[in-house]
């Protein structure tokens, strides 16, 4: 079973049965965490709508906790004073660039893919179960940039993409933007073709639900496995025999 929150924005809560994952929170309540059980804690980089430093106060004794950043989310003396990111914490800390592979418990995976914008985007394997968050990773394409812009975003987006090629997914969260107007769903629309993913939970949406509705209108065959968001704090079970 999976267990997923909704906490705002772009923030996930996703619980396994052996472990906790907690995506870019920085809005939103947290709900309460079980005892006892191991948290990683994924912030997929330094913008302030996907990373606060609060995340580090998480790390209260009260389960096993690893922190899991993206390159960009600098743990320079500087920061860590302003952060009050204590040495014993910035330890279970890893700093991770695309591309990149952890293993912070055993049993538990993480992959990193680069993002078009910055940081960086996880695929986590852990109880027999793939997860991915995207972060910022997503094809952006904004009326106004010049066209080489916006062609080099396409092609790096493919490109980054590519080690997902056929990879099955149980549990995705995905950026459906509504500032990117006719192609706020490019991105998803691509990511669904790539993969072999059951189930997505659109993101980065801005509270406007509208995308979804959306996106499910112009993608018949691929809306079945899109699970529309209404509020921030929803919570979603997924069943094995889903």
């Amino acid at each position: 079973m999976i267990r997923a929150v909704f906490l705002a924005h772009s923030g996930f809560l996703v619980e396994l049965p052996s472990v906790t994952l907690l995506f870019d929170w920085w809005k939103g309540d947290l709900p309460p965490l079980r005892p006892g059980v191991p948290l990683l804690v994924f912030a997929s980089h330094r913008h302030e709508d996907h990373f606060r430093p609060d995340i580090f106060a998480l790390d209260d004794g009260s389960r096993p906790v690893w922190f899991l950043l993206g390159k960009d989310i600098r743990l320079t003396a500087r920061n860590r004073a302003r952060w009050q990111l204590s040495s014993q914490t910035a330890e279970k800390c890893l700093c991770l660039a695309g591309g990149q592979q952890a293993e912070p418990l055993p049993g538990i995976r993480v992959e990193t893919l680069p993002s078009t914008d910055e940081g960086v985007a996880f695929l986590v394997a852990a109880d027999e179960k793939t997860i991915y968050h995207a972060g910022d990773l997503n094809w952006w394409h904004w009326e106004g940039e010049e066209p080489a812009w916006n062609r080099d975003m396409e092609v790096r987006f493919q490109r980054y993409l590519e080690p997902l090629r056929r990879r099955h997914i149980d549990l995705a969260m995905v950026p459906l933007d509504p500032r990117l107007g006719d192609a706020c769903g490019w991105g998803l629309a691509y990511f669904l073709d790539l993969t072999q993913t059951r189930r997505v939970l659109p993101m980065h949406q801005w509270e406007d639900v509208s995308p979804t509705e959306r996106f499910c209108r112009d993608h018949p065959a691929l809306a079945p496995c899109v699970v529309p968001i209404a509020k921030n704090g929803e919570t979603f079970i997924f069943e094995e025999a889903e």
